[in-house]
């Protein structure tokens, strides 16, 4: 089976286009975004992502985007699939859920944001896979990068490309999936 249960027909043969160009092309280069508050927080992406967004196949959003208009620019540089956070405004809510499975290359990557009450950010995003069978969680929300194994599941945040907080520098991810997966932070101090 290529994804959890409860999927829509459309979401599956997103799945399935994304396991076949792997098994075809041998690896996939997937960037990770989280927490992009656009246009509170900067005007335009930041060019170093959009660099690494134009060359790779597909594009996963954990979350405040903040505007519809700032998903349709991530559309304009590849394939996207995003999950809704808490300062997204309701027209994204009638495009994208809250919560994402994501069957790449024989990995299984849940994709949420990570927002609530109680707990950590990062204790409330392994909650919401509790019950599904997953290799991976990637989230947001906190603006902190991290990227760390648990009881054998890998845990992955980003950070923010335009909103470091207290963070000494921005970021976003790589995850080049082939043989293994492997997830890179790209940092940086300029996100013009």
């Amino acid at each position: 089976m290529l994804c959890g249960q409860n999927c829509c027909p459309a979401k599956i043969l997103f799945r399935v286009t994304i396991f076949r160009r792997i098994c075809k092309g041998g690896s996939m280069k997937i960037i990770i975004v989280s927490d992009t508050h656009m246009p509170r927080r900067a005007k335009i992406l930041p060019q170093r992502l959009i660099e690494e967004a134009q060359s790779a196949d597909l594009i996963l959003h954990a979350g405040d985007w903040q505007t519809m208009e700032v998903y349709q620019e991530f559309k304009k540089l590849g394939k996207v699939i995003g999950v809704t956070g808490n300062v997204d405004t309701p027209e994204l809510g009638r495009v994208l859920n809250s919560k994402e499975i994501i069957t790449a290359g024989g990995y299984r990557i849940g994709l949420v944001h990570g927002h609530g009450s109680g707990r950590s950010t990062e204790k409330r995003a392994k909650a919401a896979f509790s019950r599904d069978e997953v290799d991976c969680i990637i989230f947001g929300h906190s603006h902190i990068p991290l990227l760390k194994t648990e009881d054998g599941l890998l845990m992955f945040n980003p950070g923010s490309a335009t909103d470091k907080r207290r963070q000494k520098q921005y970021s976003f991810g790589i995850l080049r999936l082939g043989d293994k997966a492997d997830f890179a932070h790209v940092f940086y101090s300029d996100k013009d």
